[in-house]
């Protein structure tokens, strides 16, 4: 077989590997880039007379374990005959504890671009692959979005070893499991499915294992985002699916209530199905407090989501039918007049604390402090004094800012903004009519999501009575026997019923 032929032939992963070891480098060099990108290596030996080749990636391998590996190898030549089974001898030779065998040459090509080694052995079609990986990144730490004031500081990070090391630690039940697939044509990146086997439901594995393996993309360089744009095929729907978290403790929570965790390699975020609108406004600082605490925070957050949705157009519905306030609250709606009208005040004020927000996350830390002070104290009065808002809008906004930026999901906050500003302009136009239907069409369009076959609303739409009641209270651990039925789970029960 010449080296030429690979070049030829469409479907590179059904030849096996040539028992010449100078053909395999000719592949190397024609197809992987061999010679010319500096980081694809080689390491020539000659081990009882025979060539042995290994051939790595500088940056993802440990340098140190090939270079033991390559001083146990070589050390074959002072110890042992010439007529002895080489293959064998270096089978029992290569010192770690991960050694895989391989015959398809492709895989040994992609092996090798993970990070692994792989060594191949004249006249033997099939070669070992080690894996030596050590990939560059940081170490765990707490994550920036969802920082809680006691708990666990490791978060996880853009290794998916390691993430799955972290979930690992905190579910040491021989049940879990770790479905390992590979998405992308060119980057082949590793995407693992973890649930526990004996829980999670059978019907939802079989739905993300076949979305995931019909993914037909050249690579994924935006990891899980676009795992997710695959799997729920969201659209233009603003509304977040999936839920996204960078804390170990609470993928591991979920994964121990029936939910099926996504983990892509080069991402620090992993994907939880299914969710509803109701996971999406939980945090795990309710669960670090106790449940009257809990409970405290959990209804303080979902008045700060109510009022990113609510408050600015029910502000300007009243400022539009002054009538609908009582004598009492007369006060309610701007105390003098201006030139520009209240809706587009409201616009302008809006997208001022969006462009505040995307800069702050473009500018460095030590300024976006900074930065704030001026845009909310210089700009903000200063508008206030040419005649551009009246102090009220200012107000509002600023109240309906900070509930958006107490909803723990940054995509349903997002999601929010875009609600609240579609029936602020139904509001303008129909008064009444327009914010009773607009808030009505909001809900209904919520009621008829599904994500991955899940009611998006539940357990309110359809109602569940326990479940909701779930949702309202954080109840204590001990009292939480059942897992959500929303899972559908094998095992419903989290703590053994009493026989």
């Amino acid at each position: 077989m010449k080296g030429v032929v690979f070049l030829t032939q469409k479907k590179v992963e059904k030849w096996p590997i040539p028992i010449s070891v100078n053909e395999v480098e000719h592949y190397m060099k024609q197809r992987v880039g061999l010679g010319v990108s500096f980081d694809i290596g080689i390491r020539k030996l000659k081990i009882l007379k025979k060539d042995v080749h290994i051939y790595y990636v500088n940056g993802l391998t440990d340098t140190m374990y090939i270079i033991q590996l390559i001083k146990e190898l070589v050390g074959i030549n002072y110890h042992e005959k010439t007529t002895a089974d080489l293959y064998k001898l270096i089978d029992n030779r290569l010192v770690n504890q991960s050694v895989e065998y391989t015959q398809e040459l492709d895989k040994l090509v992609t092996q090798v671009l993970s990070g692994l080694i792989g060594v191949v052995v004249e006249g033997e079609n099939t070669a070992f692959i080690i894996d030596v990986r050590n990939y560059p990144g940081r170490s765990p730490m707490e994550p920036d979005t969802e920082k809680v004031v006691r708990g666990a500081r490791d978060g996880f990070v853009e290794n998916i070893v390691m993430n799955t090391a972290l979930t690992r630690r905190r579910i040491r039940d021989e049940r879990l499991r770790f479905e390992m697939l590979k998405v992308g044509k060119r980057s082949k990146t590793d995407v693992a499915l973890s649930y526990l086997q004996d829980v999670a439901d059978p019907d939802l594995l079989n739905i993300l294992r076949k979305e995931l393996q019909a993914i037909d993309i050249d690579g994924i360089p935006m990891a899980d985002k676009t795992l997710e744009e695959f799997i729920v095929r969201q659209g233009w729907n603003p509304y977040p699916i999936v839920r996204y978290t960078e804390r170990a403790d609470v993928a591991a929570a979920h994964i121990l209530e029936g939910h099926v965790v996504i983990f892509c390699d080069t991402s620090p975020s992993v994907i939880i199905t299914p969710t509803t609108f109701f996971h999406h406004v939980q945090h795990a600082e309710e669960f670090r407090e106790s449940p009257a605490m809990g409970t405290f925070v959990r209804w303080t957050r979902f008045l700060g989501v109510f009022t990113s949705i609510f408050l600015l157009p029910l502000w300007l519905l009243l400022v539009l039918e002054p009538s609908f306030l009582p004598e009492k609250l007369s006060f309610i709606g701007p105390n003098k007049q201006t030139n520009i009208p209240i809706l587009i005040q409201l616009f302008m004020a809006d997208f001022g604390i969006e462009f505040l927000r995307i800069a702050a996350i473009h500018t460095p830390t030590p300024l976006s402090t900074a930065m704030g002070l001026i845009a909310a104290v210089l700009i903000g009065q200063i508008a206030i004094d040419v005649g551009l808002f009246v102090p009220e809008v200012i107000l509002y906004v600023a109240v309906a800012g900070i509930g958006t930026f107490t909803t723990p999901s940054y995509e349903l906050s997002v999601a929010n903004k875009i609600a609240r500003m579609l029936l602020m302009l139904l509001t303008a136009f129909f008064h009444l009519p327009g914010f009773m239907i607009g808030a009505t069409l909001w809900l209904i369009y919520l009621a008829q999501m599904r994500a991955l076959n899940t009611p998006y609303l539940w357990p309110f739409l359809p109602f569940e009575p326990k479940g909701f009641l779930q949702i309202i209270f954080r109840r204590a651990i001990p009292g939480s026997i059942l897992r959500p039925s929303i899972v559908h789970p094998r095992n419903r029960y989290r703590q053994p019923p009493e026989s």
